[in-house]
């Protein structure tokens, strides 16, 4: 028996708004970022990431604008273990990481998504920004697109987290509760071989 994956799509949409308010925390820090009608607005006591995320936002809140933004700087900019870009790690040559990197790409500009020249599709903010607003509902092609784009998300994430623990990172609970959210939108799948 081999087990895999499917995106539950109702799941997903039902959490859209998450993936919108993560993109935003991932970004770089300013007053807005920690309004606290931002999270009550998305984040409800049932939600799977609520009490990771609600630690992250306790902890931010304990930090001074300048505090986080140099907090933010030293874990994403300055540190190679944790970036935000997913596949940096991930890939032997630059020549594989730029097909997938082209592969989103044209993904991106086939929803409507118009990314900034100066960005690469990877970056985490920007791929759950296009988790937020790419209207899949009625394609397709969304299945597909929306497992491969998670795919991506949690394997860039997986690394990622574990060195934020190390750390003692508040960004930590942030990252717990994006793969919190993430699989809350997947079923897991059972494929049954038979024989004939």
């Amino acid at each position: 028996m081999e087990g895999f994956s499917v995106i539950n799509l109702t799941q997903y949409y039902y959490y859209q708004e998450t993936f919108g308010y993560l993109a935003q925390q991932l970004e770089f820090p300013e007053k807005l970022t920690f309004h606290p009608k931002t999270f009550e607005e998305v984040i409800d006591l049932g939600h799977p990431a609520f009490d990771d995320l609600l630690i992250y936002r306790e902890k931010m809140h304990e930090l001074s604008l300048l505090e986080i933004k140099q907090l933010y700087s030293d874990t994403f900019d300055f540190n190679k273990k944790a970036p935000l870009y997913m596949t940096y790690n991930k890939f032997d040559t630059q020549k594989e990481r730029g097909q997938l990197l082209a592969k989103l790409k044209v993904l991106y500009e086939m929803f409507g998504l118009e990314m900034a020249a100066n960005e690469l599709p990877d970056y985490l903010p920007l791929m759950l920004e296009f988790l937020y607003v790419a209207q899949w509902q009625n394609d397709s092609r969304a299945q597909g697109n929306i497992e491969f784009i998670i795919m991506i998300i949690e394997d860039g994430t997986y690394a990622m987290a574990q060195q934020l623990k190390e750390k003692d990172s508040p960004y930590y609970y942030l990252i717990k509760g994006l793969r919190a959210t993430l699989k809350a939108c997947i079923e897991p799948v059972s494929e049954v071989k038979t024989n004939v």
